[in-house]
């Protein structure tokens, strides 16, 4: 379940709102003004999702690579390529 905070709690009670907010790797929400505006996760719950978006990235580059979807060229050439509009 998914907890929600107001900057105001966030301000008057620190780290303890969000120390409970994030109990059992829940995400916290904070609000501002009755709007939804800021996610805080557990540090290990972002590597962890950090971590899947990097595999994620890895299996698209092998997948290019397999499918002949890449660039060969020496470094001036690409830096002249991706620098010139």
């Amino acid at each position: 379940m998914v907890e929600s905070i107001t900057a105001n709690e966030l301000k008057t009670k620190g780290l303890s709102a969000l120390s409970r907010a994030t109990l059992n790797d829940n995400e916290a929400i904070i609000t501002v003004r009755g709007k939804n505006k800021y996610v805080v996760i557990p540090f290990d719950r972002y590597n962890y999702l950090r971590e899947c978006e990097l595999e994620s990235a890895l299996g698209e580059s092998i997948r290019d690579m397999n499918n002949g979807r890449y660039i060969e060229e020496t470094v001036e050439n690409h830096i002249r390529r991706i620098t010139s509009g």
